[in-house]
């Protein structure tokens, strides 16, 4: 028994698999309505964003850095799926491939501006953030448009309209990018390049195109989880991704599975695992009827035990006593 509990507690994901299965047992104690089949699909369809977002951020914090932009890159790629199809006769698919193209090249942007110019990616970030919600807002008046009628069917269906939607990408992005991470020469480079820069340079680690292809991936990323939240919603709106609040809230579940913000250790399951504890938050709060407000509360303090959580078990770890 002792072996395996030591043997769980290497994980990384530990602490937050244990609070997520522990708010999953007290909710359904709580109220009927947990497990029904609607209530656990507007789970998955809260977290899946936050978990797609989520891959990008942890690649970036393993490595080093962060994007504040990528809540509207989110916002961002619909219009402009929007402003292919419907302005300037762009067919379907090619639309949707531009919108994915737009995050990846304002994740390029930032990788140049802060690898090559120097800037650190919170600066840099930062002004994109301020920039690309300029972009949102004038381009469209502050007002959300159609879907396309082109992509308004199957293509949608499959883009985030279906109820199974958002639950499948998010498990095929999740598992695509842990093992990018952890079964990859990227993502061994990504860990040296955040852990150990110099030593990772000195060793032959190109870590300026290692940083610039996670701004990339980041951007990619944000730019889908907008485009199957429009579909999901039926709507283009500037307001997708609430400005910073789906960037935050990506970091938070980073944080929360295991992801350290100095850089070099990181898992891409324990982020998946925090957007799933957050959206499960939320939604047992909502269901018992707690306001809104204390949400932030909780979600401060959870941050904060996690951090706790994480410092001690890696001082254990190194210890050899876990």
């Amino acid at each position: 028994m002792r072996r395996l509990r030591e043997q769980f507690l290497r994980h990384r994901e530990a602490g937050v698999l244990v609070v997520a299965v522990a708010l999953g047992l007290y909710f359904v104690s709580v109220t009927d309505v947990f497990l029904t089949r609607d209530n656990l699909v507007n789970i998955t369809q809260a977290a899946a964003p936050t978990a797609i977002v989520a891959c990008g951020t942890v690649l970036l914090l393993v490595s080093g850095e962060i994007d504040l932009s990528v809540g509207v890159v989110a916002a961002l790629a619909p219009f402009m799926m929007h402003y292919a199809i419907d302005f300037w006769g762009v067919p379907a698919v090619p639309a949707i491939v531009l919108a994915l193209l737009t995050g990846t090249a304002i994740g390029f942007g930032n990788g140049f501006v802060t690898v090559v110019l120097r800037v650190p990616s919170f600066v840099t970030t930062l002004g994109t953030f301020y920039g690309v919600t300029g972009i949102v807002l004038t381009t469209s008046h502050a007002y959300p448009a159609e879907i396309p009628k082109p992509v308004d069917g199957a293509i949608g269906s499959w883009l985030g309209a279906a109820p199974w939607a958002h639950l499948a990408w998010a498990a095929v992005i999740v598992a695509f990018v842990h093992v990018l991470l952890t079964r990859t020469r990227w993502g061994l480079h990504t860990i040296a390049a955040g852990g150990n820069p110099l030593g990772a340079s000195e060793a032959g680690v190109r870590t300026g195109r290692i940083k610039i292809g996670n701004f990339m991936i980041g951007g990619t990323l944000g730019a889908f989880a907008g485009l199957i939240e429009a579909f999901r919603i039926h709507t283009i709106d500037p307001n997708i991704g609430g400005g910073t609040g789906l960037m935050f809230t990506a970091v938070s579940a980073a944080v929360i599975g295991g992801t350290a913000l100095a850089g070099g250790s990181g898992t891409i399951v324990g982020g998946a695992i925090g957007a799933l504890v957050l959206a499960v938050l939320q939604n047992g709060m909502n269901l018992i009827g707690i306001s809104a407000n204390p949400y932030f509360l909780i979600l401060g303090g959870a941050i904060l035990l996690s951090m706790i959580a994480n410092v001690t078990l890696t001082r254990l770890r190194r210890a050899g006593r876990t």
